[in-house]
């Protein structure tokens, strides 16, 4: 790459408004999120409708924001990328069509990216991807391992039948009456407590999928038995014994497909992947395998950001992708596609 490359990215799959400005593919130069958390936490979840609206307030002053802290003008800009997909279509649209009246108006290339795929290069803002390398991804909605011989080419080795492991979470924490979302509370509570709980491992052989609704009905069940006989539950036990089941699962299957696929690289991708409990398990697992090189991406470049939307952005706009004027949400957009 002989000239700098400046790549301005969108994301709005969900209840966070962000837009990012990435140089080289690698390199963040602003990186500007508009949480909706506040206003979603006393519904108990994300409400499709109020964050489409929340993403029509906030675009076009995160979108000037990025640009501000960039010290940049849209000249400087290459290109435009945009999350097209998975997500909710209401939010999806917002930053489909903010990136498309930009592109539109400033005569700049669109490329549509994968909301996955954004989450895994989350982890090239930290360091060059070796091929190939496994990605564990964990998120709200979705739990899989992906294979990657090389750039832009994604492989679903395993994933979910049924829950993510991070709607597992949210459901659980619900549950023991946790605020929303419930993830990080968990994982705070764990720390606290002792996994005492006898809880199932849903292990699937002879596949890499992997199933959390047994699991999560199990703690529901033991919550609601244990109210209908006066008994009390611990919390901090009941968050222990739940996180060491999912992580276990978690963490063996990554390292069973590492050593099968022969990968140099693990990363781990999605907002689950700010979970303490699983990135010390991952740290510990992977150090008996010395030639796996594992990458864990800072809090801030696990939860929804457009700066790995960039990354991934900067490859398709080096590869030739563009999309047209017709871009359109797709919430249902597959990855190995």
């Amino acid at each position: 790459m002989t000239k700098e490359q400046f790549i301005l990215a969108i994301e709005t799959s969900c209840d966070e408004t962000a837009v990012a400005i990435i140089k080289n593919g690698t390199e963040i130069v602003s990186n500007v999120v508009a949480s909706q958390i506040e206003s979603h936490k006393r519904f108990g979840g994300v409400v499709p409708e109020i964050a489409s609206r929340h993403h029509v307030e906030q675009v076009t002053i995160v979108l000037e924001e990025a640009l501000n802290e960039a010290k940049m003008s849209m000249e400087e800009i290459d290109a435009v990328a945009v999350t097209e997909g998975p997500g909710l279509v209401g939010a999806l649209l917002i930053g489909v069509n903010a990136a498309k009246a930009i592109a539109f108006a400033h005569n700049k290339p669109l490329v549509g990216v994968h909301h996955i795929a954004g989450h895994i290069y989350a982890n090239r803002l930290l360091k060059e991807m070796k091929f190939p390398l496994l990605s564990l991804v964990v998120s709200g909605g979705h739990t899989e391992l992906v294979l990657m011989e090389e750039h832009g080419k994604f492989k679903v080795i395993g994933e979910t039948r049924d829950d993510a492991a991070g709607e597992a979470y949210d459901k659980v924490a619900r549950t023991l009456n946790l605020p929303y979302p419930g993830g990080p509370h968990i994982d705070r509570l764990a720390h606290e407590g002792e996994p005492t709980y006898k809880l199932p491992r849903a292990w699937i052989e002879g596949t890499y999928d992997f199933s959390f609704s047994g699991l999560k009905s199990a703690v529901i069940n033991t919550i609601h038995n244990a109210a209908q006989k006066g008994e009390e539950i611990n919390p901090q036990n009941m968050a222990a014994s739940f996180q060491e089941s999912v992580v276990e699962v978690l963490v063996t299957k990554t390292k069973q497909a590492a050593k099968e696929y022969d990968v140099q690289q693990v990363l781990l991708a999605g907002g689950v992947a700010a979970n303490k409990g699983l990135r010390s398990a991952l740290e510990q697992a992977f150090e008996e395998i010395p030639e796996v090189e594992l990458i864990i991406p800072p809090l801030s470049l696990c939860t929804d950001n457009a700066a790995m939307i960039g990354a991934v952005g900067s490859v398709m706009f080096e590869n030739g992708k563009r999309s047209g004027m017709d871009l359109n949400a797709n919430p249902g957009l597959d990855l190995e596609q």
